[in-house]
């Protein structure tokens, strides 16, 4: 960890389709229905009754003075159809969007190097990545994006954000973001974006882990990093969770299993019924070893899940500021006609029986990072953490 990008801190791939998720990918394809069906929509008819769609299209199709896109038009509906549920992390994905958005997650593609998400009709900032065009542009978490380009940005999808801010390598954006009630432009030149996963070293006795996201690989390396930790026989621990919008359920629940020996990790949830619960796997090499937490407001998703575990169970000390808030469960469908689906099908609660959606999970000792300590290159939370394992 060492040095430590501080524009990263408070700080969506946008990624920049973000490892999207926006949100997150809390339960990327990894999620079990257990046989409950959801009965709150038993109500709706099996099928759509298309006649008004029709009427919309033949009307469209006649008069429309320009150029229309049959295939924009099917995707349009598609989307339509996901965005109508109100909850801004179902969503749907065209053919292409979805190839990128399995590029995205595992971190390589060109853009700016942010996840997005939704709040208030404002898409907005949920963390810039590590050493990315985003981070050193200054784009912060809770940035809200009142322009792209000059282009009126209020009220679109986070996919015609991500559409609008994506661009070849080179190329550049303008973003007018809201900050503090106040607001600004912030030109961007695009890039390659190759994410890293984990960063990790042990310096003065101490091991610093480094989570940017939760990919494939990430349960490997942060093992690879414990058992390094634990041949230096460190006195403490530091993981750092700061900006990580998150990323794969099961990489989350396996890095959690770093500290937790046969614990429940997380449990999902529909309405009062349990559907799934996660526990802790593998040997837990660092339980027993103190540790720090570090959260802030762009800790989302899978990073609130292992903060969240680690809390409850009592095994780790948060430090920071209050995390980002995502506690729903979203689960990829492949449509036969090509195109994905991602539903949001469930809530995750902490051990405690905690749901952190839109209220966050709060630091045991909170820890703020100023303007003056970006600019000079200072970072409290960091020497907070280091002090308190060093009692």
């Amino acid at each position: 960890m060492g040095s430590i990008s501080f524009k990263k801190v408070l700080a969506a791939i946008v990624l920049v389709s973000l490892i999207f998720f926006v949100g997150v990918q809390a339960g990327r394809g990894n999620v079990s229905f257990g046989g409950v069906s959801n009965s709150a929509n038993s109500n709706l008819p099996e099928d759509i009754d298309y006649s008004s769609v029709e009427e919309l299209y033949d009307s469209l199709r006649k008069q429309y003075d320009g150029q229309l896109d049959y295939q924009k038009l099917l995707d349009g509906l598609k989307s339509g159809l996901a965005s109508a549920s109100g909850d801004p992390y179902t969503e749907y994905l065209s053919s292409q969007q979805a190839e990128q958005f399995e590029a995205d997650l595992n971190g390589s593609f060109e853009g700016i190097g942010a996840e997005l998400s939704k709040k208030d009709q404002f898409v907005v900032i949920v963390a810039p990545i590590k050493d990315t065009p985003a981070d050193k542009a200054g784009l912060r978490p809770n940035d809200k994006i009142s322009k792209i380009d000059d282009q009126n940005a209020f009220g679109i999808t986070i996919e015609e954000a991500v559409n609008k801010i994506r661009g070849p390598k080179g190329t550049k954006v303008k973003l007018t973001i809201i900050r503090d009630d106040k607001q600004q432009d912030i030109e961007i030149v695009r890039d390659t974006i190759n994410v890293p996963s984990v960063e990790s070293s042990v310096k003065e006795g101490i091991g610093y882990l480094t989570i940017y996201r939760f990919a494939n690989d990430t349960s490997a390396l942060a093992r690879k990093a414990a058992r390094e930790f634990k041949q230096a026989n460190v006195a403490g621990v530091v993981l750092d969770l700061r900006s990580n919008p998150g990323g794969y359920l099961d990489s989350a629940v396996n890095v959690s299993s770093i500290w937790l020996q046969d614990k429940v990790v997380l449990r999902e949830k529909r309405g009062d019924v349990v559907i799934k619960t996660y526990n802790s796997n593998g040997q837990a090499t660092l339980a027993g070893i103190p540790t720090v937490v570090l959260i802030n407001e762009g800790s989302a998703s899978a990073s609130e899940i292992t903060a969240g575990a680690l809390k409850d169970h009592g095994v780790a000390t948060l430090i920071g500021e209050k995390s980002y808030g995502k506690g729903s469960v979203q689960q990829p469908e492949r449509l036969d006609a090509g195109g994905l689906l991602k539903v949001t099908i469930a809530r995750w609660y902490t051990p405690n029986d905690k749901n952190i959606d839109k209220e966050g999970i709060q630091p045991d000792k909170k820890v703020e990072i100023t303007e003056e300590d970006i600019e000079a290159g200072r970072d409290p939370q960091l020497q907070a953490a280091t002090k308190f394992l060093q009692k």
